[in-house]
C-alpha cells in the first residue's frame, strides 16, 4: 500500500504561498503528488504517455484555479476531482479504444529466470486487459482502495459520496475484476473442480 497520504507532507505555509503566486511552492506541491497523480492517472486511462500528460494537465489547471482552493481542505482531494474529470473525458473521447500501456508495470517486474519474468509480465497483462473491461467507476474505486490504499473515509472525501457507497462500489468492483479475471484465466478455479 501506499505510504501516508502525500497531502499531509504540504505544509500550510506552502499552500498560502501557493495560493498567492510563489512559483516555489507551487513545485513543492507538484513533487509532493506528481507520483501518486500519475499512479492514479495510470490506472484510469492505461497508458502511460496519456497519464503523463493528463497529470500534467490537471497540474496547470489547478495552478491557473488556485485561487478558488479553499487553504482548511487537503489539497490532494480537491486535485484528485480535477484530475479525474481529465481522465474520464479523455476516456469518452477515446471510447472504444482501449490501449494497455506495460512500460510502468515491466519496471515493477523483478529480475529472475526468463521464464519466470515472461510468466510474470503475462500475468501482469492479463490483469491489466481484466481491469480495462471494468467501467471508469469499478476501475477508479479499485485503484483509490487497492493501488493507492486510501480508507474508506479518504476515498469518500475524494469522490464526495457516503462511506457506505465506497464500501458498495468496491465490492462490485471487486466482484467484476475477479469475474473478468476468471475469463483471462487467472482467478481461483471455480469450487468442485480440484481432483484428488
Amino acid at each position: 500500500m501506499n505510504s501516508p497520504d502525500q497531502a499531509e507532507v504540504i505544509s500550510r505555509e506552502t499552500l498560502i504561498a501557493w495560493k498567492k503566486g510563489d512559483k516555489g511552492a507551487f513545485g513543492k506541491i507538484v513533487r509532493a503528488t506528481m507520483k501518486r497523480a500519475y499512479a492514479v492517472a495510470l490506472g484510469l486511462v492505461g497508458n502511460a504517455d496519456d497519464a503523463h500528460d493528463l497529470s500534467q494537465e490537471a497540474f496547470i489547471a489547478v495552478h491557473r484555479a488556485r485561487k478558488r482552493f479553499d487553504i482548511d481542505r487537503p489539497f490532494f482531494p480537491w486535485f484528485y476531482r480535477v484530475l479525474r474529470n481529465r481522465c474520464l473525458n479523455y476516456l469518452k473521447k477515446r471510447a472504444g479504444r482501449r490501449e494497455i500501456s506495460l512500460d510502468v508495470l515491466e519496471e515493477r517486474v523483478g529480475r529472475g529466470s526468463a521464464d519466470e519474468e515472461l510468466l510474470r509480465v503475462e500475468r501482469i497483462e492479463m490483469v491489466w486487459r481484466a481491469l480495462f473491461t471494468l467501467s471508469p467507476e469499478h476501475r477508479e474505486i479499485l485503484i483509490l482502495r487497492d493501488f493507492e490504499g486510501l480508507s474508506y473515509s479518504e476515498i469518500s472525501g475524494v469522490l464526495g459520496v457516503p462511506e457506505g457507497t465506497v464500501m458498495s462500489r468496491l465490492y462490485y468492483a471487486r466482484q467484476a475484476l475477479l469475474e473478468a479475471l476468471r475469463k483471462e484465466g487467472v482467478g481461483p478455479a471455480e469450487q468442485g473442480s480440484d481432483t484428488q
